[in-house]
């Protein structure tokens, strides 16, 4: 039977409000050893920001981190994936989008996050990893 996304997914992923500022973010980051911040309008995901959003779009270009919030930097475009979706699903929406990482929603709660890490652990997602890294870049 194929695996689920919500036996893979790590449940609760850190979020903060889009209001946050970039230096929040990368302190919760540093603390909790995560690379990545769900960012949430009132209870609905609106984005995400990773540490190399951080630093590609707000330290390289000069950006003050109190200042910035992380709705300036982050990618408003998430993708996601149902809990109940097979890993080959999410597999499929990170091969096509050239992302790391999907969140996982039911109806419009956050529910999870499944990163290329969460499956590269269990023997999943090699190729996709492959197919990110020859990938154009997106920024």
């Amino acid at each position: 039977m194929a695996q689920m996304v919500r036996d893979v997914m790590t449940k609760d992923p850190v979020s903060m409000s889009s209001d946050a500022s970039v230096a929040e973010a990368a302190k919760a980051m540093s603390d909790l050893r995560i690379g990545s911040v769900v960012v949430m309008d009132k209870d609905r995901p609106c984005g995400i920001v990773t540490d190399r959003d951080i630093t590609v779009r707000a330290v390289a270009t000069g950006r003050d981190p109190s200042k910035t919030r992380l709705a300036d930097i982050c990618t408003h475009d998430i993708a996601a994936v149902a809990p109940d979706q097979s890993i080959d699903d999410a597999i499929r929406v990170m091969k096509s989008r050239d992302i790391k990482r999907v969140v996982v929603m039911s109806e419009s709660k956050l529910e999870g996050i499944v990163s290329l890490g969460d499956l590269t652990s269990r023997g999943e997602g090699t190729d996709v990893q492959v197919d990110i890294s020859r990938a154009e870049p997106n920024n």
